[in-house]
C-alpha cells in the first residue's frame, strides 16, 4: 500500500470527510483491521482565506508547496490537495516536489466520462465557478461542457461556503437555496451537478434531489484509495 499525503485544513470540516472516506475505502477493499497509510498536513485556513480574497495566490502557493515538501519528507508516495479552489495553484505546488499530485478535477471528470455525462453544472467558490483553472480542465482535457449559476446565485453559493459551511454551520434555508440553484442548472441543460467545493456535500446530499450530484470529496478520496492500492 502506498502512503497517501493530504494537504488539508481548507476547511478542516471537509478534511475530516476525506480522512473518513479514505479509511473507509481501504477497509472496504482490504477488510479486517486495515486502514490507510496516510500523512496529513493541515494548514491554518484563516491565513489562506485572507490571501485568496486579496488575490495573493503566489503566497498561497508558497504555503501549500511547503506543505507538499513536508509530506514528501514524511514518506508520502503521492498527495492530494483537499479542496477544489486551491487547485488554481496546483501546478506550482506540483512543481515543488517529485511525488505526483492526484488532481481533483481529473478524478471528477473521469467519473463523469465513465457515466456518460457530457454537460455538467458546477457549484463551488466564485474562484472555482468563474475562473478558468477548473472549468478549462474539464472542457479541454475531457470535452465536458460546464454551466455555472447566474451571478446572484453564484454569490449565494460562495457566501454560504465561507460564512456557514467552513464554520460547520448547516442551515436548512441554505440547503433549499442550493437545491433551487441545482434545479435551475438542470432546467437549462445540465445533466448533472458537480459539488465543486469540498464542503458542499456537508449541506446537500443525493437524497435531497433527483439531479445526479458528483461529490468531489468522495470522488477524490476513492481515487486516492485506488492509487494507493495500485
Amino acid at each position: 500500500m502506498k502512503t497517501i499525503g493530504l494537504i488539508g485544513g481548507m476547511s478542516w470540516e471537509s478534511t475530516a470527510s476525506y480522512y473518513s472516506a479514505i479509511n473507509r475505502g481501504i477497509k472496504e477493499q482490504l477488510g479486517g483491521l486495515h486502514s490507510a497509510k496516510l500523512v496529513l498536513y493541515s494548514v491554518d485556513f484563516a491565513e489562506i482565506e485572507t490571501l485568496q480574497h486579496q488575490g495573493e495566490w503566489d503566497k498561497t502557493a508558497d504555503i501549500l508547496s511547503s506543505a507538499a515538501q513536508s509530506l514528501q519528507a514524511a514518506g508520502a508516495d503521492f498527495f492530494l490537495i483537499c479542496t477544489n479552489t486551491m487547485h488554481k495553484i496546483a501546478h506550482k505546488v506540483q512543481s515543488s516536489v517529485s511525488i505526483p499530485l492526484l488532481h481533483i478535477a481529473d478524478a471528477t471528470a473521469e467519473q463523469l466520462v465513465e457515466d456518460g455525462i457530457s454537460r455538467v453544472g458546477l457549484l463551488g467558490t466564485k474562484f472555482t465557478m468563474e475562473q478558468d483553472f477548473y472549468k478549462s480542465r474539464l472542457i479541454d482535457s475531457f470535452s465536458i461542457s460546464v454551466d455555472i449559476p447566474k451571478p446572484e446565485q453564484a454569490t449565494k453559493v460562495h457566501e454560504v461556503i465561507y460564512n456557514e459551511l467552513c464554520l460547520g454551520k448547516i442551515q436548512n434555508s441554505s440547503r433549499m437555496a442550493y437545491l433551487k440553484i441545482i434545479d435551475d442548472l438542470q432546467m437549462h441543460g445540465s445533466q448533472a451537478v458537480i459539488l465543486g467545493c469540498t464542503e458542499i456535500a456537508l449541506l446537500v446530499k443525493q437524497a435531497d434531489t433527483n439531479v445526479p450530484l458528483y461529490d468531489t470529496t468522495e470522488i477524490h478520496a476513492k481515487a486516492a484509495v485506488r492509487f494507493a492500492l495500485s
